[in-house]
């Protein structure tokens, strides 16, 4: 048949796949922008105001930022496996809620130990968040567009710190216009109250399955309906009927990935932590003086180059099929471009190699989250994205004590960011290994082998080979 004949299936999965992703995909990735804003907006009130006014010191700012992550840790995995329970739309919607109202609370924080009182309830009101929305868009889509809809996904990220930085800096400009209250109170309040209201929207408008959806036609309904059950069944025989969730924590496979997200994660908040210093080197190099919003702007300058790159590579790993070297590649990259920067002679180089490594993260990211629901369905899939989640945010915790212990100890940055050199070489030699083992032992081959829905829906989607 020839390859560029359209057959009445893959039209079908082509109407299909592209309504879930205008549909779901846009809401779902904003949820996770108005996550990200919120986790990470301790990190813009810090030098505007907060540290000052809760008169926090250095060690007191870094043990508040990094409670967080023990919350969600603790019920990353619980959280998840509820949402499997319960079903996808009530519990990230639930989610969204309770972070929402958390978050709103640090409007009126008084003193360091509200501050770490609420940092720990924000984490344990956004665990299992960003895994449960992984698991959501794989229920909806099978494995062979799998990688496209979640790099869609995954574009919020970055762009929360290419949109989120300058928006932060311009909520904490407002300093005592709206309701009397600090800027960086304002702030707190100004990227709370979306994530109560866009919870209540998700109750409504989010739809568990494809049956459920009255945008999708009958025809597509059923097309979708049957090839996520056949992926299923797929999945379930060569798993030998395991789909536990004490299945996804004896598994060998979840437990690497989980160490290969650690190395990314490490990464990507060594960066976050990093940026800010670098700002203000900048201006020790060139002796000006940059306000709130112009750092904000500066902080991200590396995330939109990321944001073209991560849409490119996984539209190629999509094209292609996923290859080793789409995840592998990238972590090389990040781990020679970040110890680099800190060798750079200007601020422009030294900018420059940091979009290297945002880049190198964020286009491996999205096609790395294709790999769990592979092999893993039912709670075994829930727990398994929940476990890799859970191991890659240690990194969240360890990155900022690690460097900063090891920044004190040696008296600069050279050492710690080798050692975030060195996590994210960690994952690529992790990845080439998985994949070298999986071609000595056939059986284990399929973990990684999308699933193809047929003939005719494979040629049209461009999907060849499997992990190699």
């Amino acid at each position: 048949m020839d390859s560029t004949q359209t057959t009445p299936d893959a039209r079908v999965a082509r109407s299909t796949i592209r309504k879930v992703s205008t549909r779901l995909v846009p809401f779902v990735a904003l949820m996770f922008f108005i996550n990200y804003l919120d986790r990470t907006a301790i990190g813009f009130a810090a030098p505007n105001g907060m540290n000052e006014d809760l008169a926090l010191s250095a060690a007191q700012f870094g043990f508040a930022s990094g409670v967080f992550f023990i919350g969600y840790i603790l019920l990353e995995v619980p959280s998840n496996l509820a949402l499997h329970k319960f079903g996808a739309r009530r519990w990230l919607a639930r989610i969204m809620v309770s972070w929402g109202i958390v978050a709103l609370l640090f409007t009126w924080v008084q003193n360091f130990e509200q501050l770490v009182v609420l940092r720990f309830l924000l984490g344990v009101a956004e665990a299992g968040f960003f895994p449960g929305a992984i698991l959501f868009l794989s229920l909806w889509v099978p494995a062979q567009y799998r990688g496209r809809v979640l790099m869609l996904f995954y574009l919020a990220q970055p762009l929360t710190t290419v949109i989120g930085a300058p928006l932060a800096g311009w909520l904490i400009q407002q300093d005592e216009v709206f309701f009397g209250l600090e800027g960086w109170r304002f702030m707190f309040f100004g990227v709370a109250i979306p994530a109560i209201i866009v919870g209540v929207i998700a109750w409504f408008y989010l739809k568990d399955k494809p049956s459920d959806a009255k945008w999708l036609t009958r025809e597509e309904q059923v097309w979708l309906t049957d090839a996520l059950d056949r992926e299923k069944a797929a999945t379930q025989q060569k798993e030998h009927g395991h789909v536990s969730a004490k299945y996804a924590f004896k598994s060998g496979r979840v437990w690497v990935l989980s160490f290969i997200y650690f190395g990314f994660i490490y990464g990507l908040y060594a960066l976050a932590f990093f940026l800010p210093t670098i700002i203000d080197g900048f201006q020790e190099q060139t002796g000006q003086t940059f306000d709130v919003l112009q750092k904000g702007l500066i902080t991200a300058i590396p995330y939109l180059p990321a944001a073209i790159v991560m849409y490119f590579w996984s539209r190629d790993a999509s094209k292609r099929g996923l290859k080793t070297w789409h995840i592998a590649v990238p972590a090389i990259a990040g781990a020679v471009s970040i110890p680099l920067a800190l060798f750079a002679g200007s601020p422009a180089a030294t900018i420059a190699f940091i979009t290297v490594t945002a880049c190198a993260i964020f286009a491996a990211l999205p096609n790395f989250w294709t790999l769990p629901t592979r092999f893993l369905t039912g709670a075994a899939a829930a727990a398994g994205v929940a476990l890799i989640n859970t191991i890659g945010n240690l990194a969240g915790f360890s990155a900022p004590y690690v460097t900063g212990a090891v920044h004190d100890w040696t008296g600069g940055y050279e050492i710690p960011m080798f050692i975030v050199g060195f996590f994210m070489l960690v994952s690529a030699v992790l990845m080439v290994l998985l994949a070298r083992s999986n071609r000595i032992a056939p059986a284990e081959v399929e973990q990684v082998t999308p699933t193809p829905l047929s003939a005719g829906d494979a040629e049209s989607a461009g999907v060849k080979g499997d992990v190699r």
